[in-house]
């Protein structure tokens, strides 16, 4: 390969893995991430560090009695990305560990104002991808950008119960149980613009240790992300990303389900290289549309340096092709 198409090879991988590695919405089920099903050279290597900052009612169980509830949220999340090849095309795994360095806030509970600051780890998030349409396994080297226009992949979320939380607090940074969302996406390249789509569903185990150790449930959520973005000539892009989710109606033990969902939020994503192994990422997204809780503003600001498998691509300016 030239080394103008590898070093261009070089920052889509760069830009393109910090955008599958990291969702900066506090709540499950609302994630906006553009770019999740783009095909990566295979035997790439990622860390990450991103800042967030969340202001609103970031807590979406519907049970919460707390009326008007307000948080401020500054959480930091650490994180590891690795490409590898599974059935002759391109897969990725990740695992992000966040923690909130302070929640501070409020709300009324019977009429009575109450107020507090948490802090402490939230629940990690593993994620496994698969391109099962274009796609093929490629190492940087030979990686061609113009020849993954159109892939189609599945994904597997997995939410881990590794925050803090205790059934006598009414906002806690663990949920004290699993989640698990599959879903199916697709990218489509024209010229310059990427199209994307997304259709998945959340899934949750019984939190047993629920209000007043009562057992609590969630009926699934369905989510649709739609995503478009467009490639500049210096590596960075701009995407305009919206999504859709419904269900996940909540049902304390011995209690009526509440309030099922039926939201949506928009945002703006930008990344922007810094040179062929780092990049930063800037986002920020809002409430479209809120039936029920979750209606809160997120600022995002994100580095992402590759460790390793970047070979011997060198900075000579060239750029992917539209």
């Amino acid at each position: 390969m030239k080394p103008s198409v590898r070093y261009a090879a070089s920052i889509i991988a760069v830009v393109t893995g910090l955008t599958i590695f990291w969702d900066p919405s506090p709540a499950q089920s609302q994630e906006l991430e553009p770019r999740a099903y783009r095909a990566l050279p295979v035997g790439l290597h990622f860390g990450l560090l991103v800042y967030s900052f969340s202001t609103g009612n970031v807590v979406v169980d519907p049970t919460t009695p707390v009326e008007g509830l307000e948080l401020d949220v500054h959480t930091l999340t650490a994180g590891y990305l690795t490409t590898f090849p599974l059935f002759g095309r391109s897969s990725a795994f990740s695992i992000s560990l966040p923690y909130v360095v302070r929640a501070t806030g409020g709300g009324t509970l019977n009429d009575v104002l109450i107020t507090g600051t948490r802090s402490g780890p939230a629940d990690a998030r593993l994620r496994l991808s698969h391109l099962v349409i274009g796609g093929a396994a490629q190492r940087l080297p030979e990686f061609a950008p113009q020849r993954h226009r159109r892939t189609v992949g599945l994904g597997l979320t997995v939410s881990a119960p590794t925050g803090n939380y205790s059934n006598d607090r009414v906002v806690n940074s663990g949920a004290n149980r699993w989640g698990f969302k599959p879903e199916i996406g697709t990218t489509i390249q024209r010229g310059r613009w990427i199209n994307e789509i997304a259709l998945g569903v959340w899934l949750f185990t019984a939190n047993t240790d629920g209000p007043f150790g009562l057992t609590k449930t969630q009926d699934p959520l369905g989510s649709l992300q739609l995503h478009f973005s467009y490639n500049f000539k210096n590596g960075m892009w701009l995407s305009i990303d919206g999504n859709f989710f419904t269900g996940g109606a909540a049902t304390v033990e011995g209690f009526e389900p509440v309030n099922r969902e039926s939201n949506s939020r928009l945002g703006l994503t930008l990344s922007i290289p810094l040179s062929r192994k780092d990049s930063l990422k800037l986002a920020g997204h809002t409430g479209a549309f809120t039936r029920a809780g979750a209606d809160f503003d997120v600022g995002v600001l994100g580095y992402q340096r590759m460790l390793a498998g970047g070979g011997g691509a060198k900075a000579d300016g060239g750029q992917d092709k539209p």
